[in-house]
């Protein structure tokens, strides 16, 4: 997995998220859309404080970050009923696209080959007209 330390000194978040970045794909909400209606998991991994105050993409599957790699590990018995392959396109969704990109990046280390996260997140979602509704 890329976000591993070359060497034992200190680093940047922001070297860690370059690092993460690397080795995932970025959808524009555009595309994270088109790959949703065609059937890819769209994960807001958002906390619950966050999905009340901003909304929530329909049919999006929440799946708050501290269980993802459990819910979507095909291998794992807590897994979702609906995982069963590494082969299904997922994507991820935080609020502003950053802590996206390192849970993308841990799902590309679990063996998904079709794993990515949106730039801009929900916000840019939202911005660029795309459903939304209320958290149920």
């Amino acid at each position: 997995m890329a976000i591993q330390a070359k060497n034992p000194g200190k680093r940047s978040v922001d070297s860690l998220l370059d690092e993460a970045r690397a080795d995932i794909d970025r959808y524009t909400v555009a595309q994270a859309f088109d790959y949703q209606q065609q059937g890819a998991l769209l994960i807001d991994i958002r906390p619950v404080a966050q999905r009340v105050e901003h909304g929530v993409v329909p049919q999006a599957l929440v799946i708050e970050r501290n269980v993802l790699e459990w819910r979507l590990d095909p291998q794992c018995d807590h897994r979702l009923p609906e995982i069963s392959s590494y082969e299904r396109r997922v994507v991820i969704l935080c609020q502003q696209g950053y802590a996206s990109s390192f849970a993308a990046a841990s799902l590309r280390a679990l063996g998904y080959q079709h794993v990515g996260d949106v730039i801009g997140g929900f916000d840019a979602w939202r911005a660029a007209g795309l459903p939304v509704q209320a958290e149920q």
